[in-house]
C-alpha cells in the first residue's frame, strides 16, 4: 500500500509539473504578443499548436522521470536536481524548436519559444525549491517525521543513527533502540532483544529498522513477527551491505528473490538509448568540426616516417568482445605494440608523435569507433587483450569495466589516471562511474576533458 501511495504521489507530481510547463507556454504567448505587441497571435494559440505543447509537456516530465527527478527528496541532492532540470529543459526546448522548424508542424515565434523555455524552467525550479523548504521546515519542527525503533546495538545500528541525525531531510526520528545491552551514543535504550514483542506493542512508532549483527541474525524472524503483528513498516540493513553497489536491483524468479550486485543505470533500455544517441550525435559533430585538424595530422604522419597513418590495435570492449581501435600513429612501426606499454620517454615515438600524444590528438580517430558502436565518448578506457588477461587475475573487479562500452575519455582519466598509472585506482574510478552513470555525468566529464584532460604528462 505504501509503495502504491508513493507511485500515486509521483504520478500527481508529474501531472502538476506538466500543467506548469503548459501554463508557462500560455504565459510566454501572452507576454510575447499581448504585452509586447499589444495584440494576440491566433496562429500560435490555435488548438493544434496547443495539442503539440500538451504532448511536449507530458514528454518532458516523462524524460524527467527517466532521469530520476521524481525520487524522494533525500535521495536527490539539490545541486544535481536543479542542474539536471535546467539542462533537460534546454535540451527539450531546442528539440521542440528543431522539430517545429524542420517539419513545419506549426508556425511559431522564436522569441515566444525562448520565453517558454525560460519561464518553464524558472517555474519548475521555484516549485521544487518551495517543496524542499516546506518539507525541511516540517521535519525541523518534527511534523510528519516517521518515528523509528532501531533493532540492534552494533556498528550497523550506530551507522544508521549517525546518518539519521546528520541528515534531517530523511524525515526520520529514532525514538530508541532494542539491543543486547545499553550502548552510549544510540539514544534511548528500550530493552533487550528478548523483549522485542512487548516493546513494540507498547511503543508508538511507524517503522522498525533491523540493524542486527551476524551473530544476532536469529532474532530476525522474531522482529518480523512482532512488527507484522503491530502493522509496522520494516526496513532491514543487511550485515553484508559492504558488498552492495550504491543502487542494487532486486529481482524475483518464482519463489527466489535475488539481488543483482552488478546492476547499472545503463541496464535501463531508455537510458542506454539516450547515451547511444548522445554518442552518435556527438561523434558526428566532432568529426565534422575536427576534420581539418585530422587531415593535417594524417599528412604530417605520412611525411615524417614510413608506415600507415592509423595505428590499429585490438582492444577489449563491451561484454569482453574484442574490436579494432583506431589511433593516429605516433611511433615508428615496431613488433611490440600489442604487449608493451608506452612510457614517458619512449624511444619508439616520432617527434610529431610526441606532440600529438601530449595533446591527445592521436586519440581523435576513435570518433569512428564511437560512431560505429565499438566505443562511447565517455567510459572506461579500453585495454589490449594481453593486459586484460593479466589484470583480471591480479586486480579485483577488473572485468566489471566491460559491462559498458569503453570510452575515449573517462572518470579515471579526468582525475589524472591515464597512461602508466595505478590500475587499481583506475578500476575504482571506473566502477564508480558505471554504478553512478548519468548523461549529466558524461557531459561533466567531457567538459573536464576539454578543460585539461587532453594534456598528457609526456616527456
Amino acid at each position: 500500500m505504501l509503495q502504491k501511495n508513493r507511485r500515486y504521489k509521483v504520478l500527481l507530481n508529474m501531472l502538476l509539473e506538466a500543467m506548469l510547463i503548459y501554463l508557462s507556454y500560455e504565459v510566454s504567448i501572452f507576454v510575447r504578443f499581448t504585452l509586447l505587441n499589444g495584440t494576440p497571435n491566433p496562429i500560435v494559440s490555435d488548438a493544434f499548436t496547443k495539442a503539440i505543447i500538451v504532448l511536449y509537456s507530458l514528454g518532458t516530465v516523462f524524460l524527467f522521470y527517466l532521469f530520476h527527478l521524481y525520487i524522494p527528496m533525500h535521495q536527490l541532492r539539490a545541486g544535481r536536481e536543479f542542474t539536471l532540470l535546467i539542462l533537460l529543459n534546454i535540451v527539450t526546448i531546442l528539440a521542440l524548436g528543431m522539430v517545429l522548424y524542420l517539419f513545419r508542424i506549426a508556425d511559431y515565434s522564436r522569441i515566444a519559444l525562448g520565453l517558454f523555455g525560460l519561464i518553464s524552467v524558472t517555474v519548475l525550479c521555484i516549485k521544487r525549491i518551495i517543496v524542499r523548504i516546506v518539507v525541511r521546515r516540517r521535519f525541523e519542527r518534527s511534523v510528519g517525521l516517521q518515528r523509528v525503533i532501531l533493532i540492534g546495538s552494533g556498528e550497523l545500528a550506530a551507522e544508521y543513527w549517525r546518518d539519521i541525525n546528520d541528515y534531517p531531510q530523511y524525515g526520520r526520528a529514532v525514538i530508541g533502540y532494542i539491543g543486547k545491552d545499553p550502548v552510549a551514543g544510540l539514544g534511548a535504550y528500550l530493552g533487550s532483544l528478548d523483549q522485542i514483542g512487548e516493546i513494540l506493542e507498547k511503543q508508538d512508532c511507524d517503522e522498525v529498522v533491523v540493524a542486527l549483527e551476524p551473530e544476532d541474525a536469529g532474532y530476525i524472524q522474531t522482529v518480523l513477527d512482532a512488527a507484522g503483528k503491530e502493522g509496522l513498516r520494516i526496513f532491514m540493513i543487511p550485515f553484508y551491505r559492504k558488498y552492495y553497489p550504491r543502487h542494487p536491483t532486486i529481482e524475483s524468479f518464482g519463489n527466489s528473490i535475488v539481488i543483482d550486485l552488478r546492476a547499472t543505470p545503463l541496464d535501463n533500455l531508455a537510458l542506454a538509448t539516450v547515451k547511444r544517441a548522445f554518442d552518435i550525435m556527438g561523434s558526428l559533430l566532432l568529426l565534422i568540426l575536427l576534420s581539418p585538424l585530422m587531415l593535417f595530422t594524417a599528412v604530417v604522419i605520412k611525411l615524417e616516417s614510413p608506415g600507415p597513418i592509423f595505428f590499429r590495435q585490438q582492444r577489449v570492449g563491451l561484454h569482453k568482445k574484442e574490436f579494432t581501435m583506431l589511433k593516429f600513429r605516433s611511433m615508428r612501426v615496431n613488433a611490440t605494440s600489442d604487449t608493451a606499454w608506452s612510457t614517458k620517454t619512449d624511444s619508439r615515438r616520432t617527434r610529431f608523435g610526441r606532440f600529438i600524444r601530449k595533446c591527445s590528438i592521436d586519440e581523435l580517430p576513435q570518433l569512428f569507433n564511437v560512431l560505429v558502436g565499438d566505443m562511447s565518448l565517455v567510459g572506461p578506457r579500453p585495454e589490449v587483450p594481453f593486459y586484460v588477461a593479466r589484470f583480471k587475475e591480479s586486480v579485483p573487479l577488473y572485468l566489471v569495466r566491460q559491462q559498458v562500452r569503453p570510452g575515449m575519455t573517462g572518470w579515471a582519466q579526468v582525475h589524472g589516471l591515464r597512461g602508466d598509472t595505478s590500475i587499481e585506482a583506475r578500476v575504482k574510478y571506473d566502477i564508480w562511474y558505471i554504478e553512478n552513470w548519468s548523461l549529466i555525468l558524461d557531459i561533466r566529464i567531457l567538459f573536464l576533458t576539454l578543460l585539461g584532460g587532453f594534456l598528457n604528462d609526456e616527456s
